[in-house]
């Protein structure tokens, strides 16, 4: 659906990363996999997850033929389940577009606050969404708070102000605006820091 390249966000990512001198990297919604063998080609160790078993088993066919199934563990998990890891387990977290998907703010909370506790203290969350300055915001269908379908897809759009209420336990380090694709998209790249 979105090419074979990197995301401009994984590429983004990996350099604050590799900056910090990070290796053990969660990824959220790893969709085919396009970031996650980015990453893993810049040397990362993945755990990525994903809800479509069919692209999880993309991306482990493509980590065999690549040479990067040393690197990539690839598992099936509804991301609105507990994270099934300890406490402290990653220096990194990323997800592109995970967050905009049908979930509600209830349900995103839970999430970053599962997120937060896999996290070292230090560790760095990255993720992109789409914003409220996007062309398909109130637009389409409303199924309520800020979540819009169009094409059969249903996104849930985010404010500044609903970034900073995701921060809880986060400092937010940057929210720079960027767009993607046809139309284009307008996303938000998010990049906040556990606190101790």
């Amino acid at each position: 659906m979105f090419g074979l390249d990197p995301s401009q966000a994984a590429i983004e990512a990996a350099k604050k990363f590799k900056k910090a001198g990070f290796r053990k990297i969660l990824e959220l919604g790893g969709g085919q996999g396009r970031d996650t063998h980015f990453f893993a080609s810049e040397g990362f160790e993945m755990m990525v997850f994903d809800y479509s078993q069919s692209g999880l088993d993309a991306i482990k066919a493509k980590a065999e033929a690549l040479g990067h199934s040393r690197l990539i563990t690839a598992i099936r998990h509804d991301v609105r389940e507990p994270l099934p890891f300890e406490n402290k387990e990653f220096d990194g977290c990323y997800s592109h577009m995970l967050f905009c998907m049908a979930l509600t703010t209830e349900e995103i909370e839970r999430i970053s606050a599962e997120i937060r506790r896999v996290l070292k203290p230090g560790g760095i969350h990255i993720y992109t969404v789409r914003h409220t300055g996007d062309a398909h915001y109130q637009s389409g269908i409303h199924h309520g708070e800020d979540l819009y379908e169009n094409g059969g897809f249903v996104v849930h759009f985010f404010s500044r102000e609903k970034v900073r209420r995701l921060a809880e336990g986060f400092e937010i380090l940057g929210i720079d605006e960027f767009e993607e694709g046809e139309l284009p998209r307008k996303l938000y790249r998010v990049t906040m820091r556990k606190k101790d």
